[in-house]
């Protein structure tokens, strides 16, 4: 590992302070993915400043929304009894997310910063990597790509967002609260992650020294169901190939609303919008539902390596429909 110095922040201005003074300087909360990745040789950060101590954790609640200090932990939002009475599906992406002691550690804030699973990414003997290396290439074009990304992807990066719980909050509208030295601001999650175009070096809207404090989960009406299903290569702990976030209002058979997101096939997080146009006011039918996958995947830019994705995120999407409607699968 690189050598850094390290330093604990007693108050979040002097973390932000301190971050923004240093373009080398790095945020460390629970570390389970960038303490990996500077071991790796992908990060080296001069500095860490540790944020552990500061008073961002913890839950609060209204009646329309839920409030998370960017310091919780995965499993503490888990437990949380609005979470899993009103937005099942956030838990469940959380519980599928994660083993249990990475949960222990895993912060909210952290989780929505994860970075790519690219295996090229990760592996600092691999030259081409524009993620890594602005300008040097793409290796997982021509190379494996099996887990990779169909939706949002450009010449320049195909690499799959790996967050779980980004979905079901995606499909929420949540937003991130987010402090720089300039003040405070929100953003809503939906316009956070930035496609990879032409810089896929640059995954977000935070500038250097800007620091995640909370996020708000907006509540759908009482009576909405919801459901997160993850298809991967083994039920034990392991990245999405597919996964789909829906929660829909039902009344007698006929969506009043519906709200659709994709994981394991964008680049980033993949709000439906064009599905949830298909259910809008429809008999939440088979055929509707169908449709409704075909809308979500329309689009795709897959590769050959990829290209099973394509199908098997329709029937996971429309299995998932099924599960909220009530339909046999």
């Amino acid at each position: 590992m690189h050598p850094f110095e390290y330093a604990r922040a007693t108050d979040a201005d002097q973390a932000v302070a301190l971050a923004t003074a240093d373009p080398r300087t790095s945020f460390l909360a629970g570390g389970t993915t960038q303490l990996d990745l500077m071991k790796d040789g992908v990060l080296s950060p001069a500095r860490l400043i540790d944020i552990t101590r500061l008073p961002l954790g913890g839950i609060t609640h209204t009646a329309t929304v839920v409030r998370v200090g960017a310091l919780t932990t995965m499993e503490e939002l888990a437990a949380d009894p609005v979470v899993r009475g009103r937005v099942p599906f956030v838990r469940e992406a959380l519980l599928l997310g994660a083993s249990t002691q990475l949960r222990n550690m895993a912060t909210i804030g952290g989780n929505l910063l994860q970075r790519a699973r690219c295996r090229y990414f990760r592996d600092p003997t691999v030259p081409a990597c524009n993620k890594r290396s602005p300008g040097s290439g793409c290796a997982a074009v021509t190379g494996v790509h099996r887990m990779h990304a169909v939706l949002g992807t450009s010449d320049h990066c195909i690499a799959l967002h790996a967050s779980d719980l980004a979905v079901p909050l995606t499909a929420l509208d949540a937003v991130v609260h987010i402090r720089g030295v300039h003040g405070n601001r929100a953003v809503p999650l939906t316009r956070f992650y930035l496609p990879p175009g032409d810089t896929p070096h640059i995954e977000n809207v935070l500038l250097h020294g800007e620091l995640i404090t909370a996020v708000e989960i907006p509540l759908p009406a009482e009576g909405t169901r919801s459901h997160y299903l993850k298809v991967r290569d083994r039920v034990s702990y392991e990245f999405a190939l597919t996964s789909a976030g829906v929660a829909l209002e039902l009344e007698d058979g006929v969506v009043q609303e519906a709200r659709v997101a994709l994981g394991g096939v964008g680049t980033l997080p993949w709000r439906c919008r064009d599905a949830e146009d298909v259910l809008r006011g429809a008999r939440a039918d088979d055929e509707v539902l169908r449709a409704a996958a075909e809308a979500a995947l329309e689009g795709a830019r897959p590769l050959p390596g990829t290209a099973f994705k394509v199908e098997l995120a329709k029937r996971t999407l429309v299995r998932t429909l099924r599960t909220v409607v009530g339909a046999p699968s």
